[in-house]
């Protein structure tokens, strides 16, 4: 089904801009939401799923931890409160804070045993969806989309900046 026709629009779009921006988002909202489904039936969002693979990366690289303000720059979708989103995390014992000795303004996290294993158990479950989602596309579909979509957010990224 055509945008146009999904949110009823009764006249032609402004723009082709405007039908593609639409298509953009609506097709978005409707990938998260297979998402927010299969993070809620673990307790957490997808932007705590999200931090907690920032979080396994960096172990997995360096062995360390990260800033609040390191994770936060990772982020696929922005968070304006990660400290909120960190208080969540630590509740549940997915991840650990620490003061850095060196610098006790700076409070490094962790991701914890807890963490990695909900991960482990989430991954096949995440790979699925994507499959479902996108896989019929192939090979040469995927990586045009993927170029266009980082064409777009290069523009995008340009423009914020200057």
């Amino acid at each position: 089904m055509k945008i146009g026709e999904e949110i009823k629009k009764r006249k032609p779009f402004d723009t082709r801009e405007e039908e593609a921006l639409l298509n953009i988002v609506r097709t978005a909202d409707r990938l998260n939401a297979d998402f927010a489904e299969l993070f809620k039936r673990q307790r957490i969002s997808a932007t705590q799923y999200n931090v907690l693979r920032i979080l396994r990366g960096e172990a997995l690289n360096s062995g360390g931890g990260l800033s609040c303000g390191e994770i936060a720059e990772r982020m696929v979708t922005r968070d304006p409160d990660i400290t909120r989103l960190l208080d969540r995390l630590e509740k549940q014992r997915l991840i650990s804070r620490c003061r850095e000795e060196a610098d006790r303004r700076v409070v490094r996290v962790h991701i914890t045993a807890a963490g990695q294993k909900l991960l482990a158990t989430l991954e096949p479950l995440v790979h699925d969806a994507q499959r479902r989602q996108l896989g019929h596309l192939g090979e040469a579909k995927l990586k045009q989309l993927i170029a266009l979509l980082e064409e777009v957010r290069q523009t995008t990224t340009t423009k914020e900046r200057s």
